[in-house]
């Protein structure tokens, strides 16, 4: 990661006593201070509450707890959550759980926040709901370039084991870091022996996955809220966010704000309050990256709009893996652009059309503008290109590209006009904003 890497930080823990309309997943990050042990955790939440799980059936009390509580998929999809659990207990036979921990958005950093500081919180959801579909496995999926996320935990797992706590087998997997390789197919995949790519369906994961077997896909933080949920039940889930998008959610801050960090807040909460709870502008803004590379730009003067899927729709744009990055006027946003783009081209999957021609050529349109090397001819081209990304395929990797360069288009248009007529702006030599990796491809997918 570049200087603009987001460090592991929850800011500064809240004055007061725990306020659970605003302080959930983290509550015991903000009593202790600390990464929470086993003992902390019983200590604070007591143990996983299995009796409200067992079932293994579409019937399962947690399953009903879930879908009453209106909780959705954290990973950046938003699908209702127990519409996923039952479509898993439909299927015959022994089911599988895959905790999906890859967190493979580089402007991301609110799964690994929470398995660092809150560990037992996503075994738990993860045991309670492989009890609740009836599954005896449970296999969580993380990058291996994360040796020390890895080892800590093992070590919580090893811990639960000696503590006979889970009713269910855990496994533990590193795979190749890539940013594809987080999509779901990728983890059924690479578990089947293949490479960490996606896999076409049907059949759907759900209904053939490991081993061939119905399996489920999970968030890490999905699992974690799953496991309040069965606390507290879904009444007390409620009574954060909108009727709508109930719940709360972790928010990773970067950029031009005085104290990056991974937030959680609730749903609806305006996005330039959540800038303030990350220390406010360091300097004047024109636009914030929301939801990640695959996300989309939105102008300064829809900072008022609330965080939710409802209230974003309207211009183009999504909570979506929980990311905020306050651009400054004084960056150049088609040149951030530019460099995701080139970035998400040599991280795709390279198995269709759309990946292997349309988004390096995307790419490349891009950079030229953004570096000032634009021909006649280069706006046009670039807008067609971008137009025939979405829904052409293998997944949805071409789809956040098309999306992004789109959203840039548009937010930055009068940057795009001064760059077409005067060449590269001052702006480009500012030092970057988005923490983008290296665009060199992936050495390996095994």
């Amino acid at each position: 990661m570049n200087s603009a890497a987001v460090p592991l930080t929850a800011g500064h823990p809240a004055p007061g006593p725990y306020d659970p309309a605003t302080a959930r997943l983290l509550a015991g990050w903000y009593a202790i201070g600390r990464p929470a042990t086993l003992v902390d955790h019983l200590r604070h939440y007591g143990p996983a509450p299995f009796g409200s799980a067992f079932s293994g059936s579409a019937c399962s009390p947690l399953v009903e707890a879930v879908a009453e509580a209106g909780l959705t998929g954290r990973g950046g999809a938003g699908f209702p959550t127990a519409r996923k659990l039952r479509a898993v207990t439909a299927q015959r036979g022994r089911r599988v759980l895959v905790v999906n921990a890859m967190e493979s958005e580089p402007a991301s950093r609110k799964d690994q926040f929470l398995i660092a500081v809150a560990p037992h919180l996503v075994l738990d959801g993860a045991a309670l709901t492989a009890a609740a579909v009836g599954a005896d496995t449970i296999h969580v999926c993380l990058p291996r370039d994360r040796v020390a996320q890895y080892r800590q935990l093992s070590a919580a797992v090893d811990d639960r084991q000696r503590a006979r706590l889970d009713p269910v087998r855990l496994r533990l997997h590193a795979l190749p870091d890539a940013y594809v390789s987080s999509e779901s197919t990728s983890l059924v995949r690479w578990l089947n022996g293949g490479p960490a790519l996606p896999g076409g369906s049907p059949p759907h994961s759900h209904e053939r996955g490991v081993l061939r077997r119905p399996t489920l896909v999970h968030n890490a933080e999905t699992l974690a809220h799953l496991a309040m949920i069965a606390r507290y039940g879904p009444a007390w889930f409620r009574q954060a966010g909108t009727p709508d998008e109930p719940g709360t959610l972790l928010v990773t801050v970067s950029g031009a704000v005085r104290t990056p960090a991974v937030l959680e807040v609730p749903l609806s909460t305006p996005l330039a309050m959540i800038l303030d709870r990350a220390g406010g502008a360091t300097q004047p803004l024109q636009a914030v990256l929301l939801g990640g590379f695959g996300g989309s730009w939105l102008p300064v003067e829809h900072l008022h709009t609330s965080l939710t899927r409802r209230d974003l729709a309207p211009l183009g744009a999504s909570p979506g893996a929980g990311v905020l990055v306050a651009l400054p006027s004084a960056s150049c946003g088609l040149l951030e652009t530019a460099r995701v783009l080139t970035y998400l081209a040599a991280h795709s999957a390279r198995q269709c059309g759309p990946c292997r021609l349309g988004l390096p050529a995307v790419a490349d349109d891009f950079t030229a503008l953004a570096t000032g090397r634009a021909d006649a001819a280069l706006l046009s081209r670039l807008r067609h290109r971008a137009s025939l990304l979405p829904d052409r395929g293998g997944c949805r990797h071409p789809d956040g590209a098309a999306r992004l360069a789109a959203s840039a288009l548009h937010t930055f248009a009068d940057d795009v006009d001064r760059h077409l007529t005067h060449g590269t702006c001052k702006a480009a030599h500012q030092p970057p904003r988005l923490p983008v990796p290296s665009a060199t491809a992936p050495e390996t997918w095994l």
